[in-house]
């Protein structure tokens, strides 16, 4: 919120006016408003405050989540390389569970703000409880899984028998435990959905708050804790997601939820199931195709060595640090979008993300200029190593480089989302990150002769190249017309 300009006068320079202290008090109105969770009607009113009220606790909910990702592999890089190439090598693993979790949460989050902009409470409760069961069967089975298989899945990532040595523990829980990761991910989208997002970031503060305390005491073995190690991380992390997760589901069920779940919504109600499942089905595998270009990623660089996948592992959790946050206004965005759809105001949804898709680049492109200006510095605060040091380096450069165009490119995706349609930045994933990232990475890397240096250069031309195709089809208007 901009603040008046004070008068270029003696008098005035000493003492704000009336006007500029009125707007600073209602500035901080705003924010308390938001943290205490407004009950702001998003399809009405000024669409700056809408997305004000909606992003601080968003941002706020994603900020703890990358204050986590950057703590764990602080701790973790003290066990050494291939301690942090386990964390590296394991969360690439992952991408399938978080492929599950984004995809129902997108298709949830669109159903929950349609419902919700329809004044249709009842509908949202219903659709809410049919996505905590998919996702409960869903983890239930790659986690089994998962745990089973850690040892030879992280071989076939390219892993060597020392990381494979140093991290089966960490695989093992990690795989394990992906049901607390699916239900954070579902429960908070439907939070979000129904435009309470401080209750989301109350859930995400209170998982991972209980990770950055637990986290070094069972890796370093601190007071009564065993040193676990590596795999003292995982455990947790586990038990951080487990609480949150928990958390959430028994605020869901409170008396006063904007999505009322009382006992009439808990059978399995197969024709909403079916209809969360059809949208749902291209949001997991836009996140699946997403994340899972991750997977090549590291196998491209896993094959220069664990210094060079240390690196790679330290800069992108740095540059999530950065990214995370933007997530949360890109979140903002398409709830804006779901729920104006749903009131029938379309040009209020378009307008909403043409503003947070600014305020976004503004944000990333200033964080962006400091990761240039200090990224040695950043990266030298997670690992002493010279090797891991310069791949770190060069990662955070690189990628920082794009991030204005990240910034757009992150909103628009969201929007689409938002608006229940989930197949145009499905297939704008498979275009960008497997038929033009992956071949690319491989042959800057490989053939070009530009080591892992090739890799980060194709990461930043793919997502800029996402920005500006999203932004083309998104101005086509055909997401205007998408049912839910």
């Amino acid at each position: 919120m901009s603040l008046p300009t004070t008068p270029d006068d003696p008098v005035s320079r000493e003492q704000p006016s009336p006007d500029d202290a009125a707007a600073r008090r209602g500035a901080w109105a705003s924010i308390r408003e938001a943290l205490a969770g407004s009950q702001q009607d998003y399809t009405r009113g000024p669409i700056g405050r809408s997305v004000f009220l909606l992003a601080v606790p968003m941002v706020l909910e994603m900020a703890l989540e990358s204050v986590f990702a950057v703590t764990d592999v602080f701790f973790v890089a003290r066990l050494g390389a291939d301690a942090v190439a386990t964390v590296g090598l394991t969360e690439s693993m992952l991408a399938v569970v978080y492929a599950l979790a984004m995809g129902l949460g997108i298709g949830v989050t669109a159903t929950v703000a349609r419902r919700i902009g329809e004044r249709d409470a009842d509908g949202a409760a219903r659709a809410a409880v049919q996505a905590i069961v998919l996702a409960t069967a869903g983890a239930a089975v790659l986690g089994i899984a998962g745990a089973i298989l850690a040892p030879r899945l992280l071989a076939l990532m390219g892993a060597s028998p020392a990381v494979i040595a140093v991290g089966s523990g960490y695989a093992r829980v990690m795989l394990g435990g992906e049901v607390t990761i699916i239900l954070l991910f579902v429960v908070n989208a439907v939070f979000r959905g129904a435009g309470d997002a401080a209750i989301a970031m109350r859930v995400l503060w209170l998982a991972n708050a209980i990770n950055i305390v637990l986290g070094p005491c069972l890796i370093f073995g601190l007071g009564p804790f065993p040193t676990l190690g590596v795999t003292g991380a995982a455990i947790a992390t586990t038990v951080g997601r487990g609480t949150g997760a928990l958390f959430a589901l028994v605020r869901l069920v409170r008396p006063g939820s904007r999505v009322p779940v009382g006992r009439r919504h808990l059978a399995v109600d197969l024709p909403a199931m079916g209809r969360l499942v059809r949208l749902s089905a291209a949001g997991v595998v836009q996140a699946l195709v997403g994340t899972a270009s991750w997977i090549g990623l590291v196998r491209i660089v896993a094959t220069f060595g664990s210094e060079a996948l240390a690196g790679y592992t330290i800069g992108i959790r740095v540059v999530v640090f950065a990214l995370l946050p933007s997530w949360g206004l890109s979140n903002a965005a398409a709830t804006m979008v779901g729920q104006a759809l749903g009131a029938d105001d379309p040009t209020r949804a378009e307008r909403a993300v043409w503003k947070t898709g600014a305020y976004n680049a503004l944000f990333l492109g200033a964080t962006g200029l400091a990761f240039v200006l200090f990224a040695r510095p950043i990266v030298s605060l997670f690992s002493t190593d010279p090797a891991v040091v310069a791949y770190g380096t060069d990662c955070l450069r690189v990628l920082a480089y794009g991030f204005p165009l990240y910034a757009y490119g992150m909103v628009l995706t969201q929007a689409f989302n938002g608006a229940g349609d989930t197949l145009t930045p499905t297939w704008i994933n498979v275009g960008v990150f497997w038929v033009w990232e992956i071949p690319l990475a491989y042959a800057l890397a490989l053939p070009l002769a530009l080591g892992v240096h090739g890799v980060f250069v194709a990461v930043t031309i793919a997502f800029s190249t996402l920005a500006v195709v999203s932004a083309g089809l998104f101005r086509r208007g055909r997401w205007r017309t998408r049912t839910v």
